[in-house]
């Protein structure tokens, strides 16, 4: 069933022949771009945008893939929209329109026809305001058209071997924040670096979410013990203090996509 999935979705991506691939350095997107560059005569190319609430270290991992394989990329600059100042409750509708408009500019001054991305077949199942907009824009999204689940596009990165395939789910930092907060920079800033601290300690997909001066740790299944073991425990706490945070917190429901939605 796979094998007839990927077959459709490399069928989509011929029919399409020329197109950017909106590529933020997840599973999806990466995969994406991956199997559009490994079919010949195509023309396209990735593009990343940078905002100040997408973490440092997904340009680099986003970056760092393109460069290894050989893929054209470009990033696109962005400040910060005003029109999510606030972390509205549709936000991830707003945004989505501001940076796919971005990218439909970008692709009629360099000759693309399309704009496609990685929204997969799991995602209609779940809250994404942001899908709206890519349909009201008329964006393109073959993993969907073709039917490809999320443990289904991390099993053929396997079958090519690539270590992306096991890389944690990551969305932009405005997720961290409670809707309809005005966000600084300043936040962004103390969640991105508390995060990056947990990753380098051992603790990846963990999501710190921020409610004033008090951080909230979700972290994965199989991580709750050594969070509140003395030695790991003591560290957190004081790292997450020199980062701006008075108060640091456990999660005991543990990370799950979307918990800021309920």
């Amino acid at each position: 069933m796979i094998k007839d999935k990927t077959k459709k979705l490399d069928s989509i991506l011929k029919e399409l022949k020329s197109f950017i691939v909106a590529f933020s350095g997840g599973v999806d997107s990466s995969f994406l771009l991956y199997r559009a560059h490994s079919l010949k005569g195509l023309e396209m190319m990735g593009v990343t945008i940078k905002t100040p609430y997408i973490p440092d270290a997904e340009l680099e991992e986003a970056l760092e893939f393109a460069k290894m394989y050989g893929i054209n990329h470009r990033i696109i600059n962005l400040s910060f929209p005003e029109s999510v100042r606030n972390n509205p409750d549709d936000r991830c509708y707003i945004c989505k329109k501001n940076l796919f408009g971005e990218l439909m500019a970008f692709a009629g001054e360099n000759g693309f026809r399309y704009i496609i991305d990685g929204t997969n077949a799991d995602d209609t199942n779940v809250y994404r305001p942001g899908v709206r907009a890519l349909r009201e824009l008329g964006i393109r999204s073959p993993l969907h058209e073709a039917g490809l689940t999320k443990n289904e596009i991390r099993e053929l990165l396997r079958k090519e071997s690539l270590s992306i395939a096991d890389k944690p789910a990551m969305a932009c930092l405005l997720t961290r924040i409670p809707y309809n907060t005005t966000v600084t920079e300043g936040m962004l800033k103390m969640i991105e670096q508390a995060e990056s601290f947990l990753f380098s300690k051992g603790f990846p997909g963990a999501r710190v979410r921020i409610h004033g001066d008090l951080a909230r740790i979700e972290c994965l299944p199989g991580y709750f013990e050594r969070l509140i073991q003395n030695h790991d425990k003591e560290h957190i706490i004081s790292t997450f203090k020199k980062i701006g945070f008075r108060y640091v917190s456990l999660d005991l429901e543990g990370y799950r996509s979307g918990s800021a939605d309920q």
